[in-house]
């Protein structure tokens, strides 16, 4: 897709899941030229990945760049490590948590952001129906706004960066039904901890629970693809 001399450009965080996808398509609503991120951190499966490029493409993404960052390296995190994925999420900041995973996708953004010229960063991260990550809290976002503006030669110059997480404060019941208004194919989306090769998910893991409960809660059919 080409873009657009006049309109503004941002770039947004995609995973393959659901929220990044929503996300991606409010910024496209909003009148940008989307440039997607996604980033392979060592994460279980490619699948997710493949969930990313199919979303970036029908949602109408510029183009979709995808950065390597092995966080396998350090470990710490069952998606990282060859530590179980839990089929219920326990109290505390749960295994399934990486270390500065977001700081880091974050960082990798604002770099891209700055070379586009983009004053806009997009990104999923929700602080309701989710697993309890410090990365996907208002104040860090803000933060890393912050961070951004003193951090970058655009930001010295007076170009203000600005992070969006426009899913914040919603429930994945209210992010299921903005999809829904936006034509956000699901099925395409990954969102499972332990998905197979084919994306199909296990049913049983944190992620897999918020997400069904969020179709459940917004009287939506499931449209995710289970082994």
């Amino acid at each position: 897709m080409s873009s657009s001399t006049s309109s503004p450009r941002a770039v947004v965080l995609v995973s393959g899941g659901m929220d990044s996808a929503v996300v991606l398509a409010l910024a496209r609503e909003q009148g940008f030229d989307c440039y997607a991120l996604s980033v392979a951190y060592g994460q279980r499966h490619s699948s997710e990945l493949e969930a990313a490029a199919r979303v970036s493409q029908a949602l109408g993404a510029i183009t979709h760049k995808v950065v390597v960052v092995d966080l396998r390296a350090i470990g710490g995190s069952a998606l990282t490590a060859d530590i179980e994925v839990p089929e219920q999420g326990g109290a505390g900041i749960p295994v399934t948590y990486v270390p500065a995973r977001n700081t880091i996708m974050l960082s990798i953004a604002l770099g891209w952001a700055e070379v586009l010229g983009a004053d806009e960063i997009y990104c999923g991260v929700n602080a309701v129906d989710y697993s309890g990550y410090p990365d996907c809290r208002p104040a860090f976002i803000e933060a890393f706004e912050r961070l951004g503006n003193l951090a970058t030669k655009a930001g010295v110059e007076g170009h203000a960066l600005h992070v969006r997480a426009p899913l914040m404060r919603m429930s994945k019941a209210d992010i299921v039904r903005e999809g829904v208004r936006l034509n956000v194919d699901f099925a395409a989306t990954v969102s499972c901890y332990n998905a197979d090769i084919a994306g199909r998910a296990c049913a049983h893991c944190d992620a897999c629970r918020l997400r069904a409960d969020g179709f459940i809660a917004a009287g939506v059919s499931d449209p995710t693809h289970y082994v």
